[in-house]
């Protein structure tokens, strides 16, 4: 496995543990409005990237500008239009995840890290015409009976679950389809659309200016730690890695997430759940099994 390729895994793996301990800052602000949590990270870590991009990465920034303006007209369409729906589906899946981890259950917010998985491969396969191999098609077996355990709560919970998961599977599909733009440019962009699409909603429910210290300490948490970082990298590792690979380790998330909400949150699991969870670990391994196979043998 050659050095590029690990960088990949690696860059693949951390955004999901970021992303699985989210739920604990967002826990600390419960009592601010979902749309205002997201707002204002939208809004802060708009400003840190483009301040990033203005003063260490006009190089980048100028090179994207001279590959925009060598497309043609179409592809300058088809690429302004995939950059619009990337960044309405990555901005429903923050507001569906924030106001499932506040307003739903920690549960409903995990398990749609584990239905998107499969809707990513799936995606994957039939849109990008990814190839499943045989261990690929057994680990999403075993990732779909443990979701079949830890589907028999609350419908409510499932439901909320499915969206979530279906916008950002959808945003993992997209993020493979658009290249030849710089990624950290790109993320600013779409934070700028999330942030235009987010005025509607913030304008229509409109509170006074949060002046508490303790909110603005979680947003610029949220927006460096849970947004800038972990969505570079995610974009990152699909420039080297399929997205069904990609997905299937999207499965890290809801096993930090259930670790976070047992050891820390305190919440109780029955040993039902406990077994789902192993048999999603189970599924991580045997869909990356070549790829740790290699990382093993490369460090003996």
């Amino acid at each position: 496995m050659t050095d590029n390729k690990i960088k990949y895994f690696i860059s693949g793996i951390v955004p999901y543990m970021i992303w699985g301990t989210m739920s604990i800052p967002l826990r600390n602000i419960k009592g601010f409005p979902p749309h205002e949590i997201l707002y204002y990270r939208i809004f802060v870590s708009t400003i840190l990237v483009w301040a990033t991009i203005f003063l260490f990465r006009r190089e980048a920034l100028k090179s994207d500008l001279k590959f925009l303006k060598s497309l043609s007209t179409r592809n300058k369409t088809k690429l302004m239009l995939l950059t619009v729906v990337s960044s309405f589906l990555i901005t429903g899946n923050w507001f569906t995840y924030i106001y499932a981890v506040n307003s739903v259950s920690l549960k409903a917010a995990a398990f749609a890290y584990m239905v998107c998985p499969l809707l990513t491969a799936l995606c994957g396969f039939i849109i990008l015409k990814e190839q499943l191999t045989r261990a690929n098609a057994i680990a999403l077996i075993v990732a779909f009976i443990s979701i079949i355990l830890l589907a028999t709560g609350s419908l409510h919970e499932v439901i909320w679950a499915i969206i979530i998961a279906s916008f950002y599977a959808m945003y993992v599909i997209l993020l493979k389809i658009i290249k030849g733009i710089d990624k950290f440019n790109f993320l600013g962009v779409q934070l700028i659309l999330s942030g235009l699409m987010m005025l509607p909603l913030y304008f229509l429910h409109a509170a006074p200016f949060p002046t508490e210290n303790i909110f603005w300490l979680h947003i610029f948490l949220i927006a460096i730690v849970f947004t800038i970082i972990p969505l570079f990298l995610n974009s990152y590792a699909l420039m080297g890695m399929p997205s069904s690979a990609l997905g299937i380790l999207i499965y890290i998330n809801p096993i930090v997430a259930f670790a976070v909400a047992f050891f820390y949150f305190k919440e109780k699991i029955d040993l039902h759940q406990l077994f789902a969870y192993l048999l999603l670990l189970l599924s991580i391994v045997i869909f990356n099994a070549p790829l740790l196979k290699s990382v093993v043998y490369k460090k003996q």
